[in-house]
């Protein structure tokens, strides 16, 4: 199995309040998934943020699964996982220098996705593909599918698809050439994230060999 993997499930706290990021890394780990995102927005301490982190890296580590830490370099090279960074964080060749786990780049256009700057990430997360209701009161652009297959043309990297995705729209992402897709959303916001998780997993598996 690739560290990269095909279904990256992101966990999160402000679009929901059922679980926390223990409890729904659990879940969707209990559903097939092999990657978690620890994203964290709220201004918490970084004492906070790092006991929570350490609490994923080991049940990642127990389940067999992947763990990436959103935006911060710091937190992820002190737990020894991986790392996804956006334009304003840390540029991915002095990020290679303290993360030993796999590191990815956010890629919202095709010029960014070209740019040299992330040749030595690990794989790269495109989007939002259909719109995002997680990034605030201004969120980028919709990406679309015609602009989301040209960037999995330009490179070499494998392209996690990521922004408004639901089970039904799993296939026609990956005949757009994404390697898989990144959830935050519609399994956090889910009645049975397990449940749901699987539900993505049996869609890319089914896309897969189709």
């Amino acid at each position: 199995m690739s560290v990269i993997g095909r279904l990256h499930v992101i966990t999160d706290e402000v679009i929901q309040d059922r679980f926390d990021h223990l409890s729904l890394a659990r879940l969707a780990i209990d559903g097939g998934a092999t990657v978690i995102q620890y994203r964290e927005k709220r201004p918490l301490a970084d004492r906070a943020r790092l006991a929570v982190a350490e609490s994923l890296a080991q049940l990642c580590a127990d389940r067999g699964a992947t763990l990436i830490i959103d935006d911060r370099a710091d937190l992820a090279a002190l737990v020894g996982v991986g790392l996804h960074v956006g334009p304003n964080d840390v540029p991915v060749d002095r990020a290679r220098t303290l993360v030993r786990g796999p590191i990815g780049a956010t890629a919202n256009r095709l010029d960014r996705a070209t740019d040299p700057e992330l040749a030595r990430a690990d794989y790269l997360g495109c989007g939002p593909v259909f719109g995002t209701t997680s990034k605030g009161e201004r969120p980028p652009p919709r990406l679309g599918l015609e602009a989301l297959a040209g960037i999995c043309d330009a490179v070499s990297l494998p392209v996690i698809a990521i922004g408004g995705l639901r089970v039904e729209r799993v296939p026609e992402v990956l005949r757009a050439g994404a390697h898989g897709v990144a959830i935050l959303g519609a399994i956090a916001l889910a009645e049975d994230p397990a449940e749901m998780t699987a539900r993505f997993v049996r869609a890319i598996e089914e896309a897969s060999v189709c």
